[in-house]
């Protein structure tokens, strides 16, 4: 069994193999996330981020309603603070909590799960929440999205609706890495219902890491440059560096001796007779 401990607070006399701290870091990383999802419901969270530096490690709370992480004089997220220090058991003023709001919230799966769930809650019919969510997202750039919604939606009947735009792609490696997910559950009156939202992030800027991921699929073909007139003395010959491939130099014609012009004949002096 794995230590309730997260592995950065453990003591160095512990030797742990690299199979059992990726274990332990994902089940860390897992569990709260669960807790901040549960804790943090109706601030809009949309994910965290984990960040380990010497002595001592950071969390990122993003969310789109960050007054109401920080609290009255920053009280809550110093109360957040306390509860993961002790249930982690780390170390005092070896774990700090920031909290971050999202430049764009139509681009977060997280957000808009919940958003949905919100208003399901209300009391708004399942296509038109649906609708709206979806129109959301496109509006705010991305390429596709999916919304998926299953259960008791009308009748007594179990069933599921998709709603799609866009475009989005299902398999290989870049519906890994262009792709953001998020499922939720909303308990109503007929039963529980599950939503799933899916959204294919349009550019780099609004990915966690940064990185420019490129689809091997998606080809740019470019214009032609304008056809420019080069003059003889700037072209140049690309060098080989072997020496039998070496594209010589272009030789200069000489240039042909002038030619004299023919001295005029002699003109006969006329003779008397």
């Amino acid at each position: 069994p794995f230590s309730t401990a997260h592995p950065t607070t453990m003591s160095a006399a512990i030797v742990m193999n690299k199979k059992r701290k990726f274990i332990a870091d994902g089940v860390f990383f897992a569990e709260l996330n669960e807790f901040l999802e549960h804790e943090l419901n109706n601030e809009g969270y949309a994910g965290l981020e984990l960040r380990v530096i010497p002595g001592r490690t950071e969390i990122t709370i993003r969310a789109t309603r960050t007054q109401a992480i920080l609290g009255d004089k920053g009280h809550r997220i110093r109360e957040l603070t306390a509860v993961i220090q002790k249930r982690f058991n780390f170390q005092e003023n070896t774990i700090r909590l920031l909290a971050e709001k999202l430049n764009n919230r139509g681009l977060s799966a997280t957000a808009q799960a919940e958003s949905l769930c919100y208003k399901l809650v209300g009391g708004l019919p399942v296509r038109r929440a649906c609708y709206g969510v979806v129109r959301f997202i496109m509006d705010n750039g991305a390429k596709g999205c999916e919304v998926r919604v299953s259960g008791k939606l009308r009748g007594l009947r179990a069933k599921a609706m998709k709603f799609r735009d866009g475009y989005m792609i299902k398999s290989g490696q870049p519906a890994k890495e262009m792709i953001t997910r998020a499922s939720r559950s909303v308990d109503l009156e007929q039963g529980i219902l599950g939503v799933c939202v899916k959204i294919m992030l349009p550019s780099r800027k609004e990915h966690p890491d940064g990185k420019d991921y490129l689809q091997p699929d998606v080809v740019t073909v470019l214009e032609p440059k304008a056809d420019e007139s080069i003059s003889p003395d700037k072209v140049k010959f690309a060098s080989h560096p072997n020496p039998a491939y070496a594209v010589p130099a272009p030789v200069a014609a000489p240039a042909p001796a002038p030619v004299a012009a023919p001295a005029p004949a002699p003109v006969a002096a006329p003779q008397q007779f």
